[in-house]
């Protein structure tokens, strides 16, 4: 059971009763539509021509009063309206039909005279201008008003939602508010062992600064995605029930200048008033980008933001109790400036969790999933290798809903097999029709990659073999389990996976004679594996200890930079460097062709049971090979070493 701590009554006066909610809103109103669009614009318009049209339009023929005099003597008008600046009346044409007519009224003494001589019905009329002028202008505006109003509340909430622009757009969460605690965050003991100092300095703040002591300004959590930073920020929070601003590092930036660093300030000016806080910043490397990284696509916002920042980050007391916990998967981009002592100057790891720390992710995920006894989470998570604590959450979420599909009460370890197999490699597809020829192809493809991963020495071993088609192009998968967490690869293991790789394409060549399409995935990893053992890792003999991957790759994420400064070695050396990787490629190949060759009874009798069975477990396949006579390349007991 976690220790309640207690707060004294000053501490609990300032963090209590905080729910308030900034001019922002809250997300689901961010997320309608902020710009102008024309269609507004035209509704308008249209709307005042329409008015105008309907209400003040001359659909009346205009003559002259000249014309109106000899009318009036031919007994052509009648119901006359005179007003004081002009008649109108009903016009009766030669061929009998009637319309509205209309004339300038002139000082004419002996009108209303002829007007009776010919017995015609007039009345006199007072146009009242001010009416007029209301519905001709003051209605339209009216309208663009009322108009610009849903305009400006469906862009922030309010009317004058278009002069917050510099406001800050976080979210408040009060110190009740937040539930989350460390009891619900898991995997991550040493990160949290670093918080806890944080946590520990906002209840008792006075503790430190007797002794003199500062507390670091920001803390920056690094690590890959979904490994819960922002779970354990909010955790942060929750323990030290303080107030919580959330924001990402996008809402600063707008398209207006000045707009980021405006919203800066008015953040850390929020959070001094609501001192003790935690302004949390997920996704920082939206905003705290290198200054100058690239030249070519400069963006003076951004950069202006982030120098607000900087400044605010310098300009704070620590003593107000204000700690700023930013979060990002791509430390390497960021700028020195806001790495060094006085901002964020405490980095934190969220790295991926471990076997133990899986596990210990599996048991607060399935807290409310009803699971079968049979469960043994410590199978679950040995066959989770690289899974990250969101990872687990949808596989634990799979594995429920895949149970409820087949209607039963509780979670069994049938659905976490399963569950694992479509997180791994995708949504099995048991109706795509393939042709014989195609599925034998596949057959020996994927028996050339586990045969490979059996009987090399330092490969992972075979879990499952699989020829039903997955995801979106995977015709079939091998599935290898670590038996334990690996940090470092030696040059061995990583000719060893090579040889894994190019398995199914061998296999492929020594059965039919011919190779197919399906391995381009394989030999795209194959060949980086190779580059990468030449250009950054020194093992190639030929070239020696030096390194010659100029770029910076990102720490967390599996992808390449989109440009990069060049390569700075000559053309000499990259014809070396390419050759060298020709070679380990080649040399592995012949290796690969060398095994299965010697192997092809055992490669025949698995890839026929495979097309008999369209799947089989590591175990299974262990037996068939240790029935075959096939053992490891370095191990004749049939046993891999460890």
């Amino acid at each position: 059971m976690r220790k309640t701590r207690g707060k004294t009554t000053k501490e609990k006066s300032k963090s209590k009763n905080i729910f308030l909610e900034i001019k922002g809103k809250n997300k689901d109103k961010e997320q309608k539509t902020k710009g102008f669009t024309l269609l507004y614009f035209i509704i308008a318009f249209v709307a005042i021509v329409a008015i105008n049209s309907y209400f003040f339009k001359a659909e009346v023929r205009t003559v002259h009063y000249s014309e109106f005099k000899e009318l009036i003597t031919r007994g052509k008008i009648s119901d006359l309206v005179i007003d004081t600046d002009t008649i109108q009346g009903t016009l009766t044409l030669d061929d009998g039909k009637k319309m509205k007519f209309l004339t300038s009224r002139v000082e004419d003494p002996d009108l209303v005279k002829d007007l009776q001589k010919n017995n015609i019905k007039f009345t006199g009329q007072y146009e009242n201008k001010f009416l007029k002028a209301i519905f001709a202008w003051v209605l339209p505006f009216a309208i663009i008003i009322l108009v610009w109003n849903l305009l400006m509340r469906r862009m922030g909430g309010a009317p004058s939602s278009v002069l917050n622009f510099g406001k800050s757009r976080g979210k408040i969460y009060g110190e009740d508010e937040i539930k989350i605690t460390f009891n619900d965050v898991a995997g991550v003991d040493e990160a949290k062992e670093e918080l806890k100092e944080i946590i520990e300095y906002l209840e008792y703040p006075q503790k430190f600064l007797d002794i003199g002591g500062k507390i670091p300004k920001g803390i920056l959590l690094v690590g890959p995605p979904g490994t819960g930073k922002t779970l354990l920020a909010k955790a942060v929070a929750g323990e030290a029930k303080v107030p919580f601003f959330s924001m990402s590092g996008s809402d600063f930036v707008e398209m207006f200048v000045g707009v980021g660093a405006s919203r800066v300030r008015d953040l850390f000016a929020q959070a001094q008033q609501k001192a003790p806080c935690i302004i949390f910043i997920d996704e920082l490397d939206a905003l705290g980008k290198a200054r100058g990284m690239n030249p070519l696509s400069s963006h003076d916002e951004r950069e202006q933001t982030l120098n607000q920042l900087l400044a605010e980050m310098d300009g704070f007391d620590t003593k107000t109790g204000v700690i700023i916990v930013g979060a990002t998967n791509r430390p390497e981009i960021l700028d020195p400036a806001l790495l060094r002592p006085g901002r964020f100057d405490r980095h934190v790891l969220v790295d991926r969790p471990d076997i133990k720390g899986r596990e210990e992710i599996l048991k607060v995920h399935i807290r409310g999933v009803k699971i079968a006894k049979t469960i043994d989470l410590k199978v679950v998570a040995a066959r989770t290798p690289g899974f990250v604590g969101a990872d687990l959450a949808n596989l634990v979420n799979e594995a429920a809903l895949l149970s409820a599909r087949k209607g039963k009460t509780s979670v069994t370890m049938e659905e976490f097999e399963e569950a694992i197999d479509r997180v791994v490699a995708g949504l099995e597809k048991k109706k795509r029709v393939m042709s014989k020829r195609e599925k034998e192809i596949v057959a020996y493809h994927e028996t050339g990659h586990a045969l490979m991963a059996e009987l090399l020495e330092t490969t992972d071993p075979v879990h499952k073999i699989s020829i039903i088609p997955r995801g979106i192009a995977a015709l079939g998968y091998t599935l290898q389990l670590p038996t334990e967490d690996r940090y470092l690869m030696t040059r061995q293991e990583l000719l060893d996976r090579l040889c894994v790789l190019l398995g199914g394409r061998v296999a492929e060549e020594i059965v039919f004679e011919e190779i197919s399409t399906g391995a381009q995935n394989d030999l795209a990893r194959a060949t980086d594996i190779a580059k990468s053992m030449v250009k950054e890792y020194g093992m190639s003999e030929k070239l020696g200890h030096m390194t010659f991957e100029k770029e910076r790759r990102p720490l967390f994420l599996d992808i390449n930079p989109s440009f990069g400064g060049g390569k700075d070695y000559s053309e000499a050396t990259a014809k070396e460097i390419d050759g060298e990787v020709r070679r380990i490629v080649e040399e592995s190949y012949t290796r690969v062709k060398t095994l299965l060759t010697e192997k092809r009874e055992a490669l025949e009798r698995v890839a026929r049971t495979l097309l008999d069975k369209e799947s089989i477990d590591g175990e299974e396949l262990r037996a068939m090979l240790k029935e075959n006579g096939t053992t490891n390349e370095t191990d004749e007991s049939g046993e891999k070493t460890d």
